[in-house]
């Protein structure tokens, strides 16, 4: 039986042919990206907003009435603006409601708080049921933020240096470049949708930082062996011929991540949708970002065919003087 193969052997993709428009497009969409998160905002969650969720469905409705009860909820005493949204099915909703300054740190005052909200929706609709309750302090939610993006920085600063001691300095760059770019791209996902931000998403960047560091080393690795090997080939075919060399398993990695993750995207619990969507744009960004960011800024960074050629001292050609072969 022949086997099935996703990628022809003798595939020969010009994919650095268009790298000049495509890293147009992606610089302008990581400026818009970036443009986004700091007009737009992140719908940060309890995590990192501070403040009381409370999470409930209306049983035998369809849908939840998200305007009324915003205005049940935002008629009470010392809840602000409160965020009401849907979450997960059509009947659930998640209610947030960020503490005033002056109760930071009172667990009683929270508690009260969440009585006063709790029963004044029981009362507006009987059919409803409160799923749970979470409290996170100002304090906390400040100190979760803070934690969250050091840890995105040093992993990013980690892989940049690995990449640059195993290869080359041109190499680092490239990689931290297509890392940020991903990481950029997924926040301005999540500023544009204002899906909750929340540490769950922390970790799905930090597992798409992972996956595009892990197809860009694959990619990477191809580069280096194929520059010891064809000295003569003008780089850019050379970096064709190394993405076209890994296509066969890019592809079938990405497929098979995407067969854990759709399921789960479209019947996976609704707590875990957020993140799932994260990781699934994450591969389609980190896989383009492999062939048309990391790849061809290895030319314009001046890689070329004596990057890895070691270079003789005084000595070494004093020697090949003496032998006769210089």
């Amino acid at each position: 039986m022949k086997l099935l193969k996703l990628v022809p052997d003798d595939t020969n993709i010009k994919f650095l042919r268009w790298r000049v428009p495509f890293y147009i497009v992606s610089l302008i969409l990581m400026t818009l990206s970036w443009v986004a998160v700091f007009t737009m905002g992140l719908n940060y969650g309890v995590d990192f907003a501070g403040g009381q969720e409370i999470r409930a469905t209306f049983v035998g409705q369809q849908e939840a009435p998200i305007p009324e009860i915003r205005d049940t909820v935002a008629g009470l005493p010392d809840t602000g603006d409160p965020v009401v949204q849907r979450f997960g099915a059509e009947n659930e909703v998640s209610i947030r409601v960020k503490l005033p300054p002056e109760a930071e740190g009172d667990k009683e005052f929270a508690d009260r708080l969440t009585r006063e909200i709790t029963d004044a929706l029981d009362s507006e609709y009987p059919n409803i049921r409160i799923d749970g309750v979470d409290s996170v302090s100002g304090k906390v939610s400040g100190e979760f933020r803070t934690a969250a993006l050091y840890a995105l920085l040093a992993a990013m600063a980690a892989i940049a240096i690995y990449i640059w001691v195993r290869f080359e300095w041109q190499f680092g760059v490239g990689g931290l470049f297509a890392l940020f770019h991903d990481v950029s791209l997924t926040m301005g996902f999540f500023a544009v949708t204002q899906l909750e931000f929340s540490l769950q998403i922390i970790a799905a960047i930090l597992a798409i930082i992972g996956y595009s560091l892990n197809d860009t080393i694959v990619v990477y690795d191809r580069i280096r062996e194929n520059l010891k090997k064809f000295r003569k080939m003008p780089v850019p075919e050379l970096l064709d011929l190394s993405v076209n060399e890994t296509l066969a398993r890019t592809i079938m990695t990405s497929l098979t991540l995407l067969v854990a993750l759709i399921p789960l995207l479209l019947i996976g619990p609704a707590s875990l949708w957020g993140m799932v969507a994260a990781i699934t744009l994450g591969i389609f960004v980190g896989t383009y970002s492999s062939v048309y960011m990391a790849a061809p800024l290895l030319i314009w960074l001046g890689v070329s065919s004596t990057s890895f050629v070691p270079q003789e001292d005084k000595a070494d050609q004093q020697a090949k003087v003496a032998r006769g072969e210089a």
